[in-house]
């Protein structure tokens, strides 16, 4: 089953509804009170949208029932992290063509003021004759040190299975190599083969694959029975290992908590992060929020400490890895 964008928010929102209490409108951006243990956690968040109206609007909210389809900016974000020593890279929101330089523009800018978001990951269109133009006038003659890379979703309907590995597509995620930008993969989970194909044809490439291969956690309340709609546990469990056995590419930890079913916790989470976790090793593999995506299963705070729980058993080393001292080092966050 192919979802779109605009279906997939629709179809999370609906089955999210089911947990909520009250309107829509009235979802709160912020859990209950969190561990004391978390306030003190130095955190870098890989995967923050933000969306004003006043500057972009991306059309495929649209779509989106009001949890989502109401501005998201730092004022939002800031009460939805409000407790947590976070900082965090912002993540492109598939806008239209039309408007990919006006984000990039607004985006640079909030990045050299005193906010929350000290990073960039932009939209682009690698497969496009003027990629490697609009790359060059982002990055500047001098380099820009606050964009980090380019995402373009792959698991639209506009991006069929196999698109990613088109010429034109290879060609400007070269591109991106040669200028030590990463490309983040954000893929159908049955698409995760396309994946590993554009990492093994960019070897020069870093690519960070996001939402942990966008593995649903339905999928592993099914012991292994395959239910119409959902990808295979055992196939996407391959997929990953496959993806962690190529040195160019690093791992999100995000995501998930927007497909969290019904009545869901920790648990349902657990065998996808620990799956990523054991694959990828301590030393790839970064987190991420998903905000304000996350709120179709639970507010950012109840992402952190679900993680948190799941996490807890590892080494406090490897935690630190995880929440922030791989970030800091593959984005280089200290230039």
């Amino acid at each position: 089953m192919k979802l779109s964008r605009r279906r997939f928010v629709q179809n999370a929102s609906m089955a999210a509804a089911a947990s909520q209490v009250g309107s829509w409108g009235s979802i709160p951006l912020q859990a209950a009170p969190i561990p004391a243990s978390l306030t003190k956690q130095a955190i870098i968040d890989t995967h923050q949208h933000l969306w004003d109206f006043t500057t972009v609007k991306p059309s495929w909210l649209a779509g989106a029932n009001a949890v989502l389809n109401r501005p998201m900016h730092h004022a939002e974000y800031r009460e939805a992290t409000k407790g947590l020593n976070v900082e965090a890279i912002y993540m492109e929101v598939d806008v239209d063509d039309d408007q990919l330089q006006t984000e990039a523009k607004h985006v640079l800018d909030l990045c050299n003021k005193p906010t929350p978001t000290i990073a960039a990951v932009l939209g682009g269109r690698p497969d496009s004759e003027t990629f490697t133009t609009y790359v060059a006038s982002l990055r500047g003659v001098r380099g820009n040190p606050k964009l980090k890379g380019f995402r373009r979703v792959l698991h639209t309907d506009k991006t069929p299975p196999g698109y990613c590995l088109q010429e034109g597509f290879v060609k400007g995620i070269r591109e991106l190599g040669k200028r030590k930008l990463m490309f983040d993969l954000c893929l159908r989970p049955t698409d995760l083969g396309d994946g590993l194909r554009l990492a093994k044809l960019c070897p020069e490439t870093r690519f960070m694959l996001d939402h942990c291969g966008n593995a649903d956690p339905l999928a592993f309340r099914q012991q292994g029975k395959r239910k119409e709609g959902l990808h295979s546990a055992e196939s996407w469990k391959k997929d990953i290992e496959a993806l962690a056995g190529c040195s160019n590419l690093y791992c999100k930890i995000s995501g998930i908590i927007a497909r969290l079913p019904e009545g869901g916790d920790a648990n349902d989470l657990a065998p996808i992060v620990n799956h990523c976790l054991d694959s990828f090793g301590a030393d790839r593999v970064v987190f991420g929020s998903d905000w304000p995506v996350c709120l179709l299963g639970a507010p950012l705070l109840k992402w952190v400490e679900y993680l948190s729980q799941i996490i807890a058993s590892r080494s406090q080393a490897d935690q630190d890895k995880l929440w922030s001292i791989n970030a800091t080092k593959i984005y280089d966050l200290t230039a």
